[in-house]
Formats: C-alpha cells, sequence, structure tokens
C-alpha cells in the first residue's frame, strides 16, 4: 500500500490519496485539491470524507463529476457539506454513500473500516485501510481537534476519547493537519485531554 500526502489551502489540511492493489482512494480533498488528485492517480476508485469541514471537502463535488466516482461522508456530516457558515462559498457536494457509525466497506476489494468518533464535529470520524488510521480533525500528534465550532461537542469529545484509550491494536495514524503519530502513542495522551474538556 503506497500513501501520498499534499497539504492544502491556508489551512495546510492533509489530502492523502491511498493506492492499493492498483486502486485509488482519495481521502479529505481540501481547498484547489483536484489538479494534485488528478496528476497522482491512475485508477480512482472512491473519495472518502473523515468529517465535514469545508477545509476537507472543498473538492469533493469537482472530484466525483471528473472522476466518476462516489462520495462516501459520514451521514451526521451531509448537512455541513452544502453550507458553512465560516466559508459561504463553499462549492456544495453530495455524498453517494451516508456513512453510518462504525460501518465497513468493501470497496473494489478493499476493505474500509469508518471508525465515528463524535466532538469536532458530530459525523467526525477516522477511516482504516491496512494498517493506516486517517484521523481527519479528531486525533493528532500530541493534540486533539478543537470543540469551539458550531456542532463541536466537548461532552462528544470525552466519550470519543475514552472510546479512542479501548482500542486494542496500534496503527499508524494520518492526521487532518500535521505529521504521522500511532494509536499507542497518542492513548497516552486522551486522559490529558479528557482532563481538559
Amino acid at each position: 500500500m503506497q500513501i501520498k500526502v499534499q497539504p492544502m489551502g491556508v489551512y495546510q489540511t492533509n489530502c492523502y490519496i491511498v493506492t492499493k492493489d492498483g486502486k485509488d482512494i482519495i481521502i479529505d480533498p481540501g481547498v484547489n485539491a483536484t489538479e494534485w488528485v488528478k496528476q497522482n492517480i491512475t485508477n480512482p476508485i472512491a473519495i472518502l470524507n473523515t468529517h465535514g469541514h469545508f477545509d476537507h471537502v472543498w473538492s469533493n463535488a469537482e472530484l466525483q463529476k471528473d472522476l466518476g466516482v462516489k462520495l462516501y461522508t459520514p451521514k451526521e456530516d451531509a448537512m455541513l457539506l452544502s453550507s458553512s457558515s465560516w466559508m459561504p462559498d463553499l462549492p456544495p457536494s453530495t455524498p453517494d454513500v451516508l456513512v453510518e457509525d462504525d460501518e465497513e466497506f468493501d470497496i473494489d476489494g478493499i476493505k474500509v473500516k469508518f471508525r465515528h468518533f463524535p466532538g469536532h464535529t458530530p459525523g467526525c470520524s477516522t477511516i482504516e485501510i491496512g494498517d493506516a488510521m486517517f484521523s481527519g480533525d479528531f486525533i493528532f500528534e500530541k493534540s486533539i481537534g478543537r470543540t469551539d465550532f458550531p456542532y463541536s461537542n466537548p461532552e462528544d469529545m470525552k466519550k470519543s476519547l475514552e472510546k479512542f484509550q479501548k482500542l486494542d491494536f496500534d496503527k499508524t495514524i494520518y492526521p487532518g493537519h500535521g505529521g504521522t503519530t500511532t494509536i499507542k502513542q497518542e492513548q497516552q495522551y486522551a486522559p490529558y485531554w479528557i482532563k481538559q474538556l
């Protein structure tokens, strides 16, 4: 499995392309991601969103149209794709698949597991493919997603961190901003963040 990453836009939001068995999955195509994505794929099969914030979904619609592949978005965040209180000029997009909490998919032979960790947004999720976990804005290296935005919920984030602490496996985490970390490493910091919330 190969993972390419490119930070996009003012917020340097990581857009990922996961290539496995000659097939490409695009994760969180943010601001002006279309050109980079198209230059780095050969056989796209899906677009996945970790959550609905504008800096992670900006290029959804353009890529749906240009690539002719399905868009998977956590169902609780679908409403964020059509309007943004911060970014009124957000290009609206419509998911082809509304992802249920903790739903698993077989996308053209590739296993994809969404794991629901609300708090930053109602639908905030991580996405597991192979030995990688794409954490969006739930978990970063030594940090967590903000809970002071519209639709954020500190109590939900606490419960999500408690759920995260119970994961009994390790994977490399590829967050929505910044560099990689691991599940085991960030589990050490979870108690600290739970106390802060």
